[in-house]
């Protein structure tokens, strides 16, 4: 092997250093040359995989499907390598008061609903995409009250969620759209009091992150650091660690039918343009 496997991640979170800087001494130490580079938002690092200034990346959802179609725009391909075992088969759900008159999604026409931030596919994107899909629009059959918190971001984050919870308690929403777990993390933590909300609908599963190389990326080495990531095991404690950090407990083959129907909401809601061209007229990462 020649060279170094450059990738991007972006700094969600200050422990994103600890994370990649851990990673990268684990992957040096056993004869890979690796290196990376942290962006402040996802849009940045598509557009760099895209154009070959990187060789792989770790992306958002979101990120995944704007880089897809980039890199399908210039006539290349994006090869999905790894992802968490936490990053399968995800759901997020909308949910109404206890007391709430509402029984199905239907009946939140006319109401506020409450969501994370414009660009968080599991707060805003699929939930919203649910909705349609019962016949409700967006900011006609029902009013979008959402919560840009780290934009950019891609909902890396749950501040934006934890608003729309708060919204939700408050009456300022009927309903409020969270991933599955965000939910479960609020019933816990107080944000939403045990037993004071109620689920009104769910999506089907997703998936989330995935690391992805780009064309720039010699086979060679992205193959050797697949190799590396699968091996890893937890019950080594300097692996341990590091997978705590990063929310795992191994990494899985890398996959991409999990991300169709965000890419769909994406194409629903004129977020990107086919060519992975930002569209959103409300977004500023």
């Amino acid at each position: 092997m020649t060279g170094t496997l450059l990738m991007g991640a972006v700094a969600y979170d200050p422990k994103a250093v600890t994370i990649w800087s851990g990673f990268r001494a684990w992957l040096t130490g056993r004869g890979l040359p690796f290196d990376f580079v942290l962006y402040s938002h996802y849009e940045r690092q598509a557009e760099d995989l895209a154009d070959g200034r990187l060789h792989a990346a770790w992306h958002s959802p979101l990120a995944w499907v704007r880089s897809a179609r980039l890199a399908a725009a210039r006539g290349t391909a994006l090869r999905p390598l790894v992802m968490r075992d936490t990053d399968r088969d995800l759901r997020s759900v909308i949910v109404v008061r206890a007391g709430s008159r509402h029984h199905r999604a239907a009946d939140l026409k006319g109401e506020t609903v409450a969501t994370g931030a414009v660009d968080s596919p599991q707060a805003t994107l699929l939930p919203l995409a649910l909705l349609r899909r019962h016949g409700l629009r967006p900011g006609e059959d029902f009013r979008v009250l959402r919560h840009d918190t780290g934009t950019g971001l891609h909902g890396d984050h749950i501040g934006g969620e934890r608003d729309a919870a708060r919204a939700l308690m408050s009456g300022e929403a009927a309903a409020a759209c969270l991933s599955d777990a965000s939910h479960l993390l609020f019933t816990r933590d107080g944000t939403l009091p045990p037993g004071a909300t109620r689920l009104l609908d769910r999506t089907e599963p997703y998936d989330h992150c995935v690391l992805a190389a780009g064309h720039a990326a010699a086979p060679g080495l992205s193959g050797e650091l697949t190799r590396l990531l699968l091996s890893m095991d937890c019950a080594d404690p300097a692996v341990r660690r590091l997978f705590d950090l990063e929310g795992l407990t191994a990494w899985l083959p890398g996959r991409t039918e999990g991300y169709a129907a965000l890419s769909a909401a994406v194409t629903e809601a004129g977020f990107y343009d086919e060519h992975g061209r930002i569209t959103a007229r409300e977004y500023r990462p």
